[in-house]
């Protein structure tokens, strides 16, 4: 079995659209959360989001280029070329052939299909884009990176709801393991902030109402905690062989060395109560990575600041750790990212290679008022320097879908 390292990592997210500032703002704590000013939330209950500022995809391809192209998608394509440019991979250079992409997003391009909803209501079924399917479906992030790269290697798009990233991270891991594939880029992206989106979360009773003060409102295990805040973005890593990597002489950021992945069977909307699924995730990530729970220096939660998933997770970690549990340090990114669906387990893994070779864990923030069922070392509203050399990242969507991986400083 080959070993696989991350040679490449490209970011875009509500705290920077570059790797080196959305790993800057995240040691500093910084909320990306922001009043909604893109469309009228008058009538939603949330009027919050973790936005994407300062992107402009018309001056990245062109204004007849970025139409063909849903927000979601742009945001992948952007956080791949990226992700390039940093691995220093020459295309000309690599076998096309063992060159593939496994890029996933929870909910596609739904925002496209929106538009052309009200296009075909308003004016009629001529007025219906053409590229309205190749623009809406799930993978067409995979697909454009891949047609840009001319990857012609093994190309997948997952989806497990927001477990998405990490689903992906692992295939990907599992493909250059079993020598599928010499390179893969990997990761998610979304792009699902609209009204819809936010009244029908909303309704569920899903979303944080904390609008008041939204850099405030996303506060994983806090007490006071109310719901989650949908975000976008995209995170993608590049994937490689060692054995690939050190023959081109690149730069190797860490090494993937473990994937489980789970199913509830429980609920279609809420987290086994226990954990079950959680468990058993990390759990076989561990073994597949022949670690005992003991060797693990950092966890970064899923903790999407709901009240029924934040009680799981702990629990799972304190089924699988026992004692161990309440030693491991726990930091959760969505306190300050909000939750980016699809992309982010690309963007926690980014932030999990980061704290790896800084040896540094970015805090919890707003966490003020610990639940008493929550009680473990979240690293609460201050980041902290520690020696790691593993950690362990979580992803867990509706549906039951559970996925962790392991990621090892690179040595």
């Amino acid at each position: 079995m080959k070993r696989v390292v991350i040679t490449g990592m490209g970011i875009i997210s509500p705290i920077g659209n570059t790797v080196d500032t959305f790993w800057t703002n995240l040691m500093k704590g910084k909320s990306g959360i922001s009043e909604i000013d893109t469309f009228d939330v008058s009538d939603t209950k949330t009027k919050i989001a973790g936005i994407i500022r300062e992107f402009d995809g018309e001056k990245l391809w062109g204004r007849k280029e970025a139409r063909k192209l849903d927000r979601f998608c742009q945001f992948a394509l952007a956080a791949a070329l990226q992700a390039l440019e940093d691995s220093h991979i020459h295309l000309d250079k690599i076998n096309p052939e063992r060159l593939g992409v496994y890029v996933g997003s929870g909910i596609g391009g739904i925002n496209t299909l929106i538009e052309n909803v009200h296009l075909l209501n308003d004016r009629g079924a001529k007025r219906v884009s053409p590229s309205l399917v190749p623009m809406m479906i799930s993978n067409a992030a995979a697909a454009q990176i891949s047609i840009r790269l001319g990857a012609r290697g093994p190309s997948m798009s997952p989806v497990t709801a927001c477990s998405i990233g990490n689903t992906s991270i692992g295939e990907a891991y599992r493909a250059i393991q079993n020598d599928d594939a010499d390179i893969i880029f990997t990761g998610g992206a979304e792009a699902a902030i609209s009204k819809l989106s936010l009244a029908s979360f909303g309704n569920a009773q899903a979303l944080s109402t904390n609008n008041d003060v939204p850099t405030l409102a996303s506060r994983p295990f806090d007490a006071s905690r109310d719901g989650f805040v949908m975000s976008e973005g995209a995170g993608i890593l590049v994937l490689e062989s060692m054995e690939h990597a050190l023959k081109r002489e690149a730069t190797i950021y860490g090494e993937v060395i473990g994937y489980g992945a789970s199913s509830d069977a429980y609920h279609m909307v809420a987290s086994h109560p226990d954990g079950r699924g959680a468990f058993q995730a990390m759990k076989s990530a561990l073994n597949n990575a022949q670690l005992s729970p003991n060797d693990i220096d950092l966890i970064s939660a899923h903790a999407t600041s709901t009240q029924v998933g934040d009680h799981s997770e702990t629990k799972a970690i304190k089924n699988l750790f026992e004692d161990y549990a309440y030693k491991i340090p726990i930091t959760a990114n969505k306190s300050m990212l909000g939750h980016m669906l699809g992309a982010s387990g690309g963007a926690e893994a980014i932030a999990l290679v980061k704290s790896l070779q800084d040896h540094f864990i970015p805090p919890t923030i707003n966490l003020n008022h610990p639940d008493p069922e929550c009680d473990l070392d979240y690293v609460p509203n201050k980041g902290r320097s520690a020696n790691l050399t593993i950690g362990l990242s979580n992803s867990f969507g509706f549906g039951g879908h559970n996925s962790a991986i392991i990621i090892k400083k690179f040595q």
